[in-house]
């Protein structure tokens, strides 16, 4: 426990460091429009994202467990409809027993969404979800299958209000034989209140289930806040989070809670 209130101590001193820091070089950008772009999946804006993981009390030795996730969006405009690229490139460092870990590169996660290009309030977008066999240590730190399935987001806007969910199930079509078959449904619901002057605070859960698994080790239901800062580092726009969330329900030996520290860089029509 002390481990765990040192970690969430230094990532809230962190992200007001780089707050102060980055704002004294602020270069005036309508920060209020541009954090309620970052907030939707499906804006036409060019980010990367670094979101790191702390995530705590894992098997019967309370150890971590780290995860990196690189999440490069890369939108393609068009007349009609827009398509979005979403990569997710999960960096690992696993517990092994009382002391070991195993630490590389997890299973690559890439959608791709078709949207309208005349958005309002209220958009939309569909598609597929890829997930490839793309682990440096597959026993451990993948699947060693290729999953697809479908995807889906939906995201809403009113006032200082950003809402919305992303959602996709895979199968496994092909990979190790000897491994066991993936059906794996994740979800991400999203809601944020924007302050003004880049400050915004809501909730981002991922929401998991695996339907291979036994009956009561199928879900993972965490619940929690997160804070956010959109400022300048330089003339680039980045914006810092700083999350924490409790697992409610999950597998056995899987983590209690999480700290999630997101480091979002933005590219501005770029696209």
């Amino acid at each position: 426990m002390t481990t765990r209130r040192s970690l969430l101590a230094f990532a809230i001193v962190c992200l007001f460091a780089l707050c102060g820091l980055a704002a004294a070089e602020d270069t005036g950008t309508d920060k209020e429009a541009l954090a309620k772009q970052i907030q939707n999946p499906l804006a036409n804006l060019i980010t990367l994202p670094l979101q790191m993981n702390y995530n705590t009390g894992v098997g019967p030795d309370d150890r971590t467990f780290f995860n990196l996730n690189v999440q490069p969006v890369v939108p393609f405009p068009g007349e009609k409809w827009n398509v979005i690229s979403r990569t997710i490139i999960p960096i690992n460092s696993v517990p092994v027993g009382a002391t070991g870990s195993v630490f590389g590169l997890g299973d690559v996660n890439f959608s791709l969404f078709w949207s309208p290009a005349k958005a309002r309030q209220l958009t939309w977008g569909v598609g597929p979800a890829i997930v490839l066999p793309t682990a440096s240590n597959p026993e451990l730190l993948g699947s060693g299958k290729w999953s697809v399935g479908p995807t889906g987001i939906v995201f809403y806007s009113i006032g200082e209000w950003t809402m919305g969910a992303i959602a996709s199930n895979v199968w496994s079509v092909a990979g190790d034989g000897d491994r066991d078959d993936v059906n794996f449904f994740f979800a991400q619901y999203f809601v944020n209140y924007n302050f003004g002057h880049g400050w915004a605070v809501g909730t981002a859960p991922i929401v998991t289930a695996d339907w291979k698994a036994d009956s009561g080790n199928t879900w993972t239901i965490p619940w929690g806040l997160q804070v956010s800062k959109l400022t300048h580092l330089g003339s680039r726009p980045v914006n810092f989070l700083i999350g924490y969330y409790a697992n409610s329900k999950h597998p056995d030996g899987a983590a209690d809670e999480q700290i999630r520290l997101q480091i979002n860089f933005l590219f501005p029509g770029k696209t």
